[in-house]
């Protein structure tokens, strides 16, 4: 999240709502003014501007595709699910989405929430059948049932590793990611907050479960924060970073960290595969996943959280990893 949170009104905390009408406008170059397609380690593919008349619409901050590579379920930072599906032109560019539902996530109680801050969710990861969800404001990780999202509370909670009092309020556990089943990580759930920092100004990062289970560390800069992440096929770890400061103006970029680095312990830093500017078309680029492209390429796809505000866009980007 980027801007201050605020109470939710009462037209926002309407039950389900279902076929939400979306129209997008494409983006076909990244860099404005140009038809440069090579950024990085990674090639342009396209991009979608994203509006809907729901005022629900907006403040996505995780995404994640299901294994058709099509369907998707996100979180919204207001406490609620998004889903849908992604639409392609005759070129396999994006074109659209489809069968876009939102509904409301609930508490513990079984209750929606009353306040942005209770259910101020971040982080999302898909395992077996299963949504885990981590919160921002109150850290913590809940799990849900994928096939009653809208009607049940939470099954419980994943332990987090770090001690809660190390999490600084709003810059928790932004990235939460579900490692390959068949990776050095074996499918074990990951963490890293987005400006929660240990002893050496490093952020607070931990691998929660099997054989690398532990509390590690990433390099910071101080110019970017930690906003998602996702694993390539191969077990390396994206990380999605956001910049947003006067003297810099709003950046992002994606690091590549080696699997083989994520132990308990360890500080990883990765390589920077792409950075980008306002002289490029991003806003406040919150989420991060990987598909497979139709072509048997790596696809990485990013989405923007507009914070409801006028000032800002709701952003679908998509880029092929270059090897």
């Amino acid at each position: 999240m980027l801007l201050a949170s605020v109470a939710l009104a009462p037209s926002t905390m309407a039950a389900s709502t279902v076929d939400v009408p979306v129209s997008v406008r494409p983006i076909s170059a990244f860099k404005v003014g140009s038809d440069q397609k090579r950024f990085g380690k990674l090639e342009f593919v396209g991009g979608l501007i994203m509006r809907s008349p729901d005022p629900l619409f907006g403040a996505i901050s995780s995404i994640r595709f299901l294994p058709d590579g099509r369907h998707f379920l996100a979180v919204l930072d207001t406490g609620h699910w998004l889903a849908g599906a992604i639409e392609r032109d005759r070129a396999g560019v994006l074109s659209g989405l489809s069968d876009v539902r939102i509904d409301p996530m609930l508490d513990e109680n079984g209750h929606e929430a009353k306040r942005k801050m209770d259910m101020d969710a971040e982080g999302l990861a898909l395992r077996a059948g299963q949504a885990f969800v981590s919160y921002e404001r109150w850290p913590r990780i809940e799990i849900f049932d994928r096939k009653s999202l809208a009607t049940e509370k939470p099954l419980g909670q994943l332990p987090v590793l770090i001690p809660v009092e190390e999490f600084r309020k709003n810059a928790g556990i932004e990235t939460l990611v579900a490692s390959p089943v068949d990776g050095p990580l074996k499918g074990a759930m990951v963490i890293v907050a987005e400006g929660s920092f240990d002893k050496n100004g490093h952020l607070f990062a931990a691998v929660l479960e099997g054989p690398r289970k532990g509390i590690f560390a990433v390099t910071h800069d101080s110019s970017f924060s930690v906003t998602d992440g996702a694993f390539l096929p191969g077990g390396d770890l994206l990380l999605l970073e956001r910049r947003f400061n006067l003297a810099e103006g709003i950046g992002m970029r994606i690091r590549r960290i080696s699997v083989d680095a994520i132990k308990p312990g360890a500080v990883v830093e990765g390589e920077v595969l792409l950075e980008a500017d306002l002289s490029n078309q991003i806003d406040n680029m919150e989420g991060i996943d990987v598909i497979a492209g139709a072509d048997g390429s790596t696809r990485v796809i990013l989405v923007s959280d507009d914070n409801h505000s006028f000032l800002q866009r709701n952003v679908m980007l998509e880029f092929k990893l270059i090897q």
